[in-house]
């Protein structure tokens, strides 16, 4: 039987007891609304989580958590805790900032959370990171732009990678690279070797399209909304590999940025089609929070990816 909750007169000593973990835990909980889904991010078992969460109810005597449905929401007493668990992470991420740089980069954790399609031009700016400054651990999320945002807010990543930031005062986003979004095509396609194909006709054609959250089928869906068009979407992926394997197979055209798809063009099993209006030339934003301090690894690494565009003053 569960032990009952302390009493308001014992919360002060009772709060002073609560530990990093478990507000990482609840935060985990509170982000994604579930105990299976905070589980699988930490990598902890179901009752693991379950149980830290009813221990930080029994220490603040309140109750954290309520389920309506399948899916967790926050009470109020859940809501201000979060508010300060996040606090208190963000006043610990300052420290850890500080200790780095006090120790010049000789060791320390450079945390990224990145949109996947940069994941095929990243590597290789990371390598390079690691080979000067072998001390520092590189730890890399690739997931779409949802997810990355969120990461960021949580204050579970130093330095987001995507293509369309945020509108918030609370953010710093610096442009770094362009990124060209072109539609990708079978050899054998009809299309192919037709000269420059009007958006019009392109919006009659079946289309493979990324999952929602995806950055780069929101740019497909306001390109087509712009010119008065609807997007004819067939397989919904979730992986710009499985797009082009989609494309590969003859179901249907798809867009994608030109850098992920270098290999497939110069092996000539795709085609990127000349459509009116493309390719529609993005941007790749680094950004970090305005709130707390970025560490010496995120402003080296910061610094390495403005430097590979002059005009952003890096």
């Amino acid at each position: 039987m569960a032990a009952p909750p302390p009493s308001a007169k014992s919360l002060p000593g009772s709060a002073m007891h609560v530990t990093l973990r478990q507000l990482r835990i609840f935060d985990a909980v509170a982000r994604h609304g579930s105990i299976s889904r905070a589980a699988a991010e930490l990598h902890l078992t179901q009752p693991a989580v379950s149980m830290q969460v009813k221990q930080l109810e029994s220490l603040v005597g309140l109750s954290l958590v309520e389920q309506i449905g399948k899916r967790l929401f926050l009470t109020q007493a859940g809501t201000e805790l979060r508010e300060h668990a996040r606090d208190i992470s963000m006043r610990v991420g300052d420290l850890g900032a500080a200790m780095d740089q006090l120790r010049g980069l000789e060791r320390g954790l450079l945390r990224l959370a990145v949109v996947s399609t940069a994941n095929y031009f990243l590597p290789s700016i990371i390598a390079d990171f690691s080979r000067r400054h072998p001390g520092v651990r590189v730890s890399l999320q690739v997931a779409n732009r949802e997810v990355v945002l969120a990461s960021l807010a949580a204050n579970t990543t130093d330095l987001a990678i995507t293509g369309r930031p945020p509108d918030s005062p609370d953010i710093v986003a610096q442009h770094f690279m362009d990124n060209p979004l072109v539609v990708i095509a079978p050899p054998e396609h009809p299309l192919v070797g037709c000269g420059t194909v009007p958006l019009a006709r392109l919006a009659r054609e079946t289309l493979v399209v990324r999952e929602p959250g995806s950055g780069t089928r929101a740019a497909m869906e306001r390109h087509f909304a712009a010119h008065g068009l609807e997007v004819r979407p067939g397989c919904e992926l979730g992986t710009n590999e499985a797009l082009k394997q989609a494309v590969r197979a003859g179901l249907g055209l798809g867009m994608v940025s030109l850098q992920t798809i270098e290999l497939e063009l110069a092996a000539r099993c795709l085609v990127a089609l000349p459509i009116e209006g493309f390719p529609i030339v993005r941007q790749w934003y680094v950004v970090h929070r305005t709130r707390g301090r970025l560490s010496a690894a995120a402003q080296i690494f910061r610094g390495m990816l403005l430097a590979l565009d002059p005009a952003s003053g890096g």
